[in-house]
């Protein structure tokens, strides 16, 4: 088809017309643009206001990172990817009273790289062995009694930079009163728990000592101030690593269902709270713009819970070289889940492991699994009597695995909206520290645990929502 002849095609705008339809366009960008910015670095002023006015600066770091006229903390561009420890100080009245040093409690890394998949999250063992620079070996929490978070973050630095230089960029110091008070003012946190906690200092429960106490049921409920501060620092019969997954997972439940609207929304009364109860070397506007920035690009990730790998040898906890640089490889390359949203397609792996499982079903148990049915449906019937609706419970159970008949639980569990949902837990024990895993149901139709899914699948007519931390399978 040949072209239209000149005078019937239609006139061309002029070139002019297009520089003022741009420029228009322009202010008119700018008109929207210039007040937006400026409520933004309205609150950003704001936040750089209230760490002055409440926060103490953290001793031995200046404005620029630096301690006793040495850079410590590594310099980032704006827009770069920065890595953050966060300290959790367990410190009491009684240590203030006795001048006693505080302890490290806690020590996690998190990583915020819009770029990646995911934003990970690495919890330190606070029993792990190490050198520490100029003290010698001992527990990576001796750092920071020995010379405060300015050792702890070169101690990190030290531990991590296995094949090059292991970047902090920033350390926040947070008082365990402040993550009481930021839980309740945030509206408190849907957990799931995976068994019973209590302690309460006698036996067979306690053992004497001097451990918190605690006293919450297995189930997925709303955690606030005390119960969600007892639960992620409870260690008692459990293990440092244990006690570092649950806090990880806590932050992750945490995350997801504390959207930026509602912080935004609430960020005069956060902000002194976080400000009391925290120090932090993040101090100016610029350094809290940039931040904000990088966390705002970083809040669309799911979390990424890398483990940190470490076993036990006489006192303390040890790792080798090699997993180390396995770590921080998956701490600075974290992945989102194995797929978009939706159905992942079927792979030739994929149909052999069906066809495999079909054969195991087809001679019975499956393999690693023994008959459990009997058990479960016992527990199962002592549940339904107080529902009205089915309780389910799986027929097989891993090998050396029983069930907690402790930890069987009904209770109502209520949404934000304070509407009343029936709910069971059934909750098995496998071999081996900290490991359990449970059967929940609930007339709650909707609760948070269930949102955004990673992929569905459809096995055996039912259909299945999947949630991954990068390429493991979590729920």
């Amino acid at each position: 088809m040949t072209g239209a002849p000149e005078d019937e095609r239609p006139p061309r705008v002029a070139l002019g017309l297009y520089k003022r339809f741009a420029a228009g366009a322009l202010i008119i960008a700018s008109m929207v643009a210039i007040p937006v910015a400026t409520t933004v670095l309205l609150e950003v002023d704001q936040a750089a206001q209230a760490f002055e006015k409440y926060s103490v600066p953290i001793p031995g770091f200046n404005k620029d990172g630096r301690a006793g006229g040495t850079e410590v903390l590594s310099g980032v561009e704006a827009g770069k990817p920065q890595t953050i420890l966060v300290l959790g100080s367990d410190r009491r009245y009684v240590d203030i009273a006795q001048k006693n040093p505080a302890r490290s409690d806690t020590m996690i890394l998190v990583r915020l790289d819009p770029s990646k998949g995911a934003t990970s999250v690495l919890s330190i063992p606070r029993d792990l062995k190490v050198d520490i620079p100029g003290y010698g070996t001992d527990r990576i929490n001796a750092a920071y009694s020995l010379g405060g978070p300015v050792l702890a973050v070169r101690t990190v630095q030290a531990l991590l930079g296995v094949d090059e230089p292991f970047d902090v960029h920033h350390v926040v110091n947070v008082n365990f009163g402040g993550f009481q008070r930021a839980v309740n003012r945030l509206g408190c946190v849907y957990a799931d728990i995976d068994r019973d906690y209590f302690n309460d200092n006698n036996p067979p429960n306690g053992g004497g000592g001097n451990y918190a106490t605690i006293d919450i049921d297995a189930g997925y409920q709303r955690l606030c101030g005390q119960d969600a501060l007892d639960y992620v620092r409870y260690r008692h019969f459990d293990s440092d690593l244990v006690r570092a997954a649950r806090q990880q997972d806590f932050l992750r439940q945490a995350k997801e269902q504390i959207g930026v609207s509602r912080l935004f929304g609430d960020r005069d009364e956060l902000l002194k709270i976080f400000a009391r109860y925290t120090q932090t070397d993040i101090r100016g506007t610029s350094a809290i713009l940039r931040l904000l920035k990088l966390t705002y690009e970083s809040s669309k990730q799911p979390i990424q819970e890398v483990r940190f790998p470490a076993e036990d040898e006489a006192d303390y906890l040890v790792t080798s070289r090699e997993a180390l640089r396995r770590t921080v490889r998956r701490f600075l390359n974290a992945k989102g889940s194995p797929g978009s949203r939706g159905r992942t397609p079927r792979t030739t792996g994929d149909r052999k492991r069906e066809k495999s499982q079909k054969r195991r079903r087809a001679q019975g148990v499956p393999k690693g699994l023994f008959e459990a049915r009997r058990a479960a449906e016992d527990e199962a019937i002592k549940l339904g009597t107080k529902l009205s609706f089915p309780v389910y419970y799986p027929k097989f159970a891993a090998l050396g695995s029983r069930y907690r008949v402790q930890d069987q639980r009904t209770y109502d569990i209520f949404d934000r909206g304070r509407r009343k949902y029936r709910a069971y837990r059934l909750v098995v024990q496998a071999p081996g520290i900290g490991q359990y895993y449970g059967v929940q149901g609930m007339t709650w139709r909707a609760p948070p645990i269930l949102d955004n899914p990673s992929e569905k699948r459809r096995i055996n007519g039912r259909t299945y929502e999947l949630f991954f931390d990068g390429d493991r399978l979590r729920l």
